[in-house]
Order: structure tokens, then sequence, then C-alpha cells
């Protein structure tokens, strides 16, 4: 299935939605919340990477190919993340992810 820009961007600022949610939940195991942060990093990963480059220089303030390279590196070296790097990610890095991601979002209505 081919996916359009907007889909691409709709699909990472849903990710960054559901990480928020499992990181905000302190009611869940941390391990629980590993995994699935996880999970979802690779999604928006793949969704990054789908993203043309003309897109993503939008907004330079993001490491469009950084993002891209942690879900490749979660994927296949799953046994070199630890969940300091992955959880620290999730907190501090994918809010500013997301809000960029509405901001091109919003130009490509």
């Amino acid at each position: 299935m081919n996916r359009d820009v907007p889909e691409r961007l709709d699909d990472v600022i849903r990710a960054c939605g559901v990480i928020d949610r499992y990181v905000s939940d302190t009611s869940l195991p941390e391990d629980l919340v590993y995994d699935a942060v996880r999970m979802r990093l690779v999604e928006i990963g793949e969704a990054v990477r789908m993203l043309p480059v003309a897109v993503t220089a939008g907004e330079p303030g993001i490491p469009w190919s950084r993002v891209s390279l942690l879900g490749e590196r979660l994927t296949r070296r799953y046994f070199d993340t630890t969940p300091a790097i992955v959880l620290g990610t999730a907190r501090v890095d994918v809010p500013h992810l997301c809000e960029a991601a509405r901001r091109l979002r919003a130009r490509h209505a």
C-alpha cells in the first residue's frame, strides 16, 4: 500500500501520542512501556524514512535521518539499546518530533 505524505505524518503524530500515553502512565510496568515504546519508535522511523527530503526540510531542527536510523537500529540492533536511551528519547525527543510533524501536517493539509 502506498501512503502519501499526510498519512505518513499522521502515523508519526499518532505514534508520538501513544508513546506519550505510555510514558505518562506510571501504573504500567517499565519493561512493558520499554517494549511498547520501542515498537512505536520503529513505526515512526519507518514513516519518517518514507517522507521526501523536500518535506522534512521544512523542519530543519529535527534530525530526520537520525529518527529514521533509530527505527532501523531498534529493529536490527535491538540488543544494543537500553531502556534508559529508549525511554529518555520518548520523554525528551518525541514531544519535539510530534510538534514538528504537526506543523508539517498543517502545511500538507
